[in-house]
């Protein structure tokens, strides 16, 4: 049976925070020996936690677990209540700088959601997806 663990990063509402969550994800990934996984992570890790701290005002976080099922979950909680627009497929913003991380969320995982959470005492939501790390 696979290795289970869970982390959360609690984070301000920076942009400098993207890079601090991008980081710390390689360095949890990388002390499991789940190197393999590490540039396609960041890239889904990002996108998320980059719409977490544009799209609100207040706290957020990342969370990475893996499961017993061998599946590494990566989810970035924020405060706003308010469920993500749905992924635009990427061939409609291909060259946009804003609208495509959900959609690269959604072509590059094995799977993704949003679900409403009250973590941290605030109402918010979690938008994660999941890779599969064998």
């Amino acid at each position: 049976m696979p290795e289970t663990w869970d982390y959360t990063l609690q984070i301000p509402n920076d942009p400098r925070a993207v890079t601090v969550a991008r980081r710390t994800l390689r360095l949890i990934l990388t002390m499991h020996g789940l190197t393999g996984l590490v540039d396609m992570a960041e890239l889904l890790a990002t996108e998320l936690v980059s719409n977490a701290v544009r799209h609100t005002k207040g706290p957020a976080a990342l969370r990475v677990r893996h499961s017993p099922e061998g599946m590494v979950w990566i989810g970035a909680w924020d405060t706003d209540p308010v469920p993500p627009d749905p992924p635009r497929p990427l061939e409609q913003v291909a060259e946009a700088e804003d609208g495509r991380g959900l959609g690269l969320v959604k072509a590059c995982a094995d799977l993704w959601g949003w679900q409403p959470s009250a973590r941290f005492g605030d109402r918010g939501k979690y938008v994660w997806c999941e890779l599969a790390a064998a």
